[in-house]
């Protein structure tokens, strides 16, 4: 049976152009990209978010350019201050010459007026009538003099208030260039102290940092964040005995004063605070626990991990933060 033949003119559809090829190569290309991708072969890397260091670093890079930026706004309010108030005091050393000058000028100005819009006076007008020859010169040599020695005090009192107002016109100068300098100086430091600000809020919420203690990660529970924050806010105010803040403290009085802020209530004695919490091995605390010292219990601070606590000291020593490895730990237990 004879067998039907293609013409060789004719070739399988797709395949008839060179084209056609590059067409079904880049189809297969696409088609081994699209499964790579579905198979997380080629996927983009994630974005990673700044860790708490990076974070911190940055502060730390904003705060070298804050500081000196807040110590040159200083000393150019400082200077400020001196320069205007030795400008008040120019101005009032001022006052009175620019008086006296005026008062010099009327009276020059009376005497031009008289004698040249007037005439000369009734006074004058008889020195020169009844005057003798030879009175006559000395008659108009005590009048020069007259004349001169207003002049004169003139010309002394416009040249020490030319100095004092030269003095001013410098210190003007120098306050309106200062002013400016404060007003930058200003402007510069509220955007990098915005900066600072957006960088603190960008910290994980489990982040707590305070202005006393040290910036604590990992903390998991809203109210071992407030009761860090308030203990924290407490450094530096003295050990009282029987004290509960908010002024002073003793070392349970205090951790009952942080707890009252995040709304858990504590008893005012170590030994009732260790029982009002829930055990805590040493190897699971976490920052916001209570530690507890020595076998009787008669010591207490919140811990702040890293093997650091913040705590009322003892009499003559104000609250502060410390290491927990200065005296033996009997425990842990978390409020709440």
């Amino acid at each position: 049976m004879p067998v039907a033949t293609m013409p060789l003119h004719r070739r399988a559809p797709g395949l008839s152009r060179p084209g056609g090829l590059r067409r079904a190569a880049r189809a297969l290309v696409v088609l081994v990209a699209a499964a790579a991708v579905g198979a997380g072969l080629l996927a983009a890397p994630a974005y990673a978010e700044p860790s708490v260091d990076e974070i911190e670093a940055q502060i730390d890079k904003q705060w070298r350019k804050l500081e000196p930026t807040i110590e040159q706004y200083n000393k150019v309010r400082s200077e400020l201050r001196v320069n205007r108030q030795k400008s008040k005091s120019l101005g009032k050393k001022i006052e009175p010459l620019a008086l006296e000058t005026e008062l010099a000028m009327n009276r020059v100005a009376d005497l031009a007026s008289r004698y040249y819009i007037s005439g000369p006076s009734a006074e004058l007008g008889a020195v020169l009538l009844n005057a003798k020859p030879d009175d006559l010169g000395e008659q108009m040599a005590l009048l020069d003099r007259l004349a001169s020695q207003e002049r004169r005090e003139l010309e002394g009192v416009m040249k020490i208030r030319k100095k004092y107002d030269d003095q001013k016109a410098k210190l003007d100068a120098l306050i309106a260039s200062q002013e400016k300098q404060e007003k930058d100086l200003a402007a510069k430091k509220k955007k990098i102290d915005a900066e600072i600000k957006r960088l603190e809020r960008s910290l994980p919420v489990t982040t707590v940092k305070t202005t006393n203690c040290p910036t604590i990660n990992g903390v998991v529970s809203d109210a071992a964040r407030t009761a860090i924050r308030t203990a924290c806010a407490q450094v530096g105010k003295p050990y009282v005995w029987g004290a509960t803040g908010p002024n002073s403290f003793d070392c349970s009085g205090l951790t009952q004063y942080a707890y009252r802020a995040a709304g858990i209530s504590l008893t005012h004695f170590t030994g009732a605070q260790w029982n009002e919490g829930k055990a805590i091995s040493r190897s699971d605390a976490r920052p916001g626990d209570l530690v507890f010292f020595f076998s009787d219990l008669h010591h207490v601070g919140l811990y702040l991990g890293n093997n650091q606590m913040v705590h009322a000291a003892r009499a003559g020593k104000p609250v502060n933060v410390s290491p927990i490895t200065t005296m033996p730990v009997a425990g842990f237990r978390r409020p709440g």
